[in-house]
């Protein structure tokens, strides 16, 4: 509707310059620049709202939804009544949580002082009232999701969708519709002639290759009396086996839609790990020099904290109790706790010397405890140059509990048939079992209430790279150098019940290629899947973004449903917050670049 708005508005001041009306054309254009309706297009409709929120403009942000309800939501059928009154209670939602975010107390306070009358008889307003005296309300249960960038995105996508078919669904005045279908009739001929071209070229690219077939046949015959004749392939069965895929292509729903996606280029090098808090308001991002970056990106993305160490880092972990609190594993055999709003270290924990580098932390999610990976050192570092030997023999390693309130190591788990060095390690929902992957290949599932292995099985040719619980704990998922992506049955002994193939480009070793020649060679070290919120489709690395699968059985393998793209180096470590019908996809690149998708859930 907005293209036919435009067009007519065009036709009308030819119309007034054909006819000379000078004078009306001025007024006509005068009026086209104050139109609050923005010639029905949506698009100016919400960066009119948004303007009005951000310049905290109550009044005009009332009179301009006053206006949209007058002139539009007024003509709606009474069903839609509640859906229009759903939207407004999230714009006013929308312009207070921006003030408090801005830590705009006068523009809070302005806003239920002028608004008490209209909102104090409504009860979805009864706890708002309370808003302007809770010290941290984005940490508030009540209110913690609406300070979310998800849901923002939610509200206006929802805003954005309920307009658009608003619009087209409005009846239109007479000039519209003359103009629309003139626009249609246009189209019609258009596609007509394109496919008079198609018939043409397919008529003469069939009647060519007769032709030479009847030469080739005349001329075999020839030669070879007994010779058959070869049929012609049968074009309607590839005709119809093309349109089977059209249709079942189309048939199928994308279950994500990516609202947008910014960019974190605080790094300078290569990232190792990339994690978002338990809240899902941080991000700790580690790069190969051993910087480490604490950020926000809600409402707008932030640098929180920078840390700088003397010596290697090779890993970190959020806290889960309190989680503000960070763990980072260094190369030189111990574990620092840093306190992220304090922006200070608390203490640091000397781990081992014959195993110093702090490969692995897990933090476990019922107490104070963390398990530390601790691995002797290695012939390659994090990041070689191509063409450097692997090591063979698997590193000796050790699997350690520690306790952050007493700093003090609580026990040194049992690791069979030996010593390894454990690459990877992984909590359930509540602390009870933990899951590790090795560089001997060997997945090792412990019994956290009795401290002992439970099971244990070998699972990769090669070094296992990442291991994860599924959504319903009854298996687990890893990654492993030999391109595997498996999942086992942990109530069979490790039993395989299912298994897909990656590209290298999703495993590693990663390659970034260089100037003449060079190439950068990364192992990998931080989170090579996450899975959505439900456990049903799994995020992954590839060269120029991460990858999100619908996780099918086994002999359907997996099914590709969104490529998040953005960079243009490999992505080498991923990781999926969700809260509510949103999720917020991380991915990281040996270039430096983070990039933060921001995910809409289509529910079927």
């Amino acid at each position: 509707m907005a293209s036919a708005v435009e067009r007519t508005d065009d036709l009308v001041r030819e119309y007034l310059i054909y006819r000379g009306f000078t004078s009306t054309l001025k007024h006509l254009d005068s009026e086209i620049k104050a139109d609050k309706e923005k010639g029905f297009r949506v698009d100016k409709i919400i960066d009119q709202l948004q303007q009005l929120i951000q310049s905290y403009d109550l009044t005009g942000l009332k009179e301009y939804w006053a206006y949209l309800d007058r002139r539009l939501f007024s003509r709606l059928e009474d069903v839609y009544r509640p859906t229009v009154n759903k939207l407004r209670t999230s714009l006013y939602r929308f312009y207070l949580i921006h003030t408090v975010q801005m830590k705009n107390t006068e523009k809070t306070q302005e806003f239920f002082l002028k608004q008490v009358l209209e909102l104090q008889a409504q009860p979805e307003w009864r706890d708002w009232f309370a808003l302007p005296f809770i010290p941290a309300p984005e940490q508030n249960p009540s209110f913690s999701p609406y300070f979310s960038r998800q849901w923002a995105d939610t509200f206006l996508v929802s805003l954005h969708n309920f307009l658009s078919v608003l619009f087209q669904s409005s009846p239109q005045p007479v000039l519209l519709s003359f103009d629309s279908e003139v626009q249609r009739i246009k189209t019609v001929q258009e596609e007509n002639e394109e496919l008079r071209q198609m018939v043409r070229s397919s008529l003469f690219s069939s009647s060519v290759g007769l032709v030479s077939y009847a030469c080739y046949s005349e001329k075999k015959t020839d030669s070879d009396p007994d010779a058959q004749t070869e049929a012609l392939p049968d074009q309607t069965d590839s005709t119809n086996q093309t349109r089977v895929c059209e249709v079942g292509g189309a048939s199928v729903e994308q279950p994500f839609i990516k609202l947008s996606q910014e960019e974190y280029g605080e790094h300078h090098s290569s990232i190792m790990h990339c994690r978002v808090d338990c809240s899902g308001r941080r991000v700790a991002s580690l790069d190969v020099d051993g910087v480490v970056k604490v950020w926000a990106f809600n409402p707008i993305m932030q640098t929180k904290a920078t840390i700088m160490s003397k010596s290697p880092l090779l890993s970190l972990e959020w806290a889960a109790k309190p989680d503000r609190l960070l763990l980072l594993g260094s190369g030189v055999g111990t574990v620092k706790l840093y306190d992220t709003e304090a922006k200070k270290s608390l203490y640091e924990m000397s781990i081992d010397d014959v195993h110093p580098r702090i490969l692995s932390l897990a933090c476990s999610p019922s107490g104070t405890s963390f398990v530390c990976a601790a691995a002797a050192q290695a012939a390659h570092s994090g990041v070689v140059m191509e063409g450097d030997a692997r090591v063979s023999a698997p590193v000796s390693g050790q699997l350690l509990l520690w306790d952050t309130k007493t700093v003090k190591q609580q026990l040194q788990f049992a690791l069979e048939p030996g010593p390894v060095a454990i690459n990877c390690t992984a909590f359930n929902h509540n602390g009870n079992l933990l899951v590790t992957g090795a560089a001997d290949g060997m997945i090792r599932l412990f019994d956290m209430q009795r401290y002992e292995s439970a099971l244990s099985w070998k699972a990769h040719d090669g070094e296992v790279y990442s291991v994860e619980f599924s959504y319903d704990e009854n298996t687990v998922f890893s990654i492993g150098e030999d391109g595997k992506f498996v999942q086992w049955n942990i109530h069979r002994c490790g039993v395989k019940q299912s298994e897909y193939s990656l590209s290298q480009d999703a495993v590693g070793p990663f390659v970034l290629s260089g100037y003449s020649g060079y190439k950068q060679v990364q192992v990998p070290r931080g989170r090579l899947f996450a899975f959505d919120s439900e456990g049903q489709h799994v995020l992954t690395c590839s060269s120029s973004g991460g990858v999100i699968y619908r996780l099918n059985k086994a002999d359907a393998g997996l099914e590709s449903v969104l490529s998040l793209g953005g960079h243009k180096a490999p992505v080498v470590t991923v990781d999926w917050c969700s809260a509510m019908d949103c999720g917020t996809c991380l991915t990281a690149s040996m270039d430096g670049k983070i990039k933060l998708s921001t995910l809409l859930a289509q529910k079927p």
